[in-house]
């Protein structure tokens, strides 16, 4: 079920001709709406590093499938001859067919292998992270993605049990370092969970990639819409509609040059789901949308 549905195809406020890019395909939810608005000679260009995604892809002429992660944005649009698009859309969550299918490693609900990758063909896999970084880079990702409280006593645990024990599924894991768990173990474990995929996919880096990109391929008055589900991901986005940069620092110009901002901030403060929208779909809960408007820089 899609999050925030009407929200974000009032947000690219459509043009019936356009050319738009839905970033996360997924279960196609957005881009059936995208898709009603648009006339014949509209297009829509749609990503997805998910190869189960394709069996969404609805037989129509104007949808172009595109079978690869968004931070490669501008290279595939430009194979397709496209410079120049009118808006684009970016749900960050993870879809439901992901979390429902137990051997994607995904869901703390099931038993399968520690895997979470959303590209089958990349390598890394979560039990190979658990296998292979070091204390302190376990530490850092758990701190930084997680936000788990307890993530430098997480990382010891499990670089001294890894010496003797295997962890390649979620219950070895859970069961491996239950002992450590504080708070609720079901929230404790979403943040684990939430660093691990997070890094095995390079979530961030993408999103950095995709928000710099976006800014190039829109055309003046074209809507970048986003729709985010942890705080990192909203501070990024936040951050680069204020200041049209990905920087973590802020440094004043000496000079007092104003750099020319690209963008518009359309929502001053993100939209959230109203409170039906929460009952009929609870996974929208922690979700924010923001928009965006490229501006002339004449």
């Amino acid at each position: 079920m899609p999050v925030l549905l009407q929200e974000a195809i009032d947000g690219l406020a459509i043009k019936p001709s356009g050319i738009y890019v839905d970033c996360t395909f997924g279960g196609g939810g957005h881009s059936k709406e995208i898709l009603e608005s648009l006339n014949e000679e509209g297009k829509l260009f749609v990503f997805d590093q998910d190869e189960d995604a394709r069996k969404n892809v609805p037989d129509d002429k104007r949808i172009e499938f595109i079978p690869h992660n968004f931070r490669h944005l501008k290279r595939f649009l430009r194979l397709h001859k496209i410079s120049k698009v009118n808006g684009i859309l970016a749900d960050l969550g993870i879809s439901s067919h992901q979390i429902n299918e137990a051997e994607r490693g995904f869901s703390t609900r099931f038993n399968a292998a520690l895997d979470m990758r959303m590209n089958q063909s990349e390598k890394k896999s979560a039990a190979d992270i658990l296998k292979t970084y070091s204390e302190e880079k376990l530490h850092k990702i758990f701190e930084q993605f997680g936000e788990v409280t307890n993530s430098k006593t997480l990382a010891k645990t499990i670089v001294e049990i890894r010496k003797t024990q295997a962890l390649n599924s979620i219950n070895e894991f859970k069961s491996a370092v239950y002992p450590v768990v504080k708070g609720n173990p079901e929230k404790y474990f979403a943040q684990v969970f939430q660093a691990l995929r997070i890094e095995v996919n390079e979530e961030l880096e993408a999103l950095k990639e995709l928000l710099s990109q976006s800014v190039e391929v829109l055309e003046e008055g074209g809507r970048l819409v986003v729709i985010t589900f942890h705080s990192l991901e909203d501070r990024m986005v936040k951050n680069f509609f204020k200041y049209g940069d990905n920087e973590e620092q802020r440094t004043e110009d000496v000079f007092g040059t104003v750099k020319k901002k690209d963008l518009k901030i359309i929502t001053k403060k993100p939209i959230v789901p109203s409170s039906e929208e929460l009952k009929r779909n609870p996974r929208s809960r922690s979700s924010k949308l923001r928009i965006a408007e490229k501006v002339s820089n004449e």
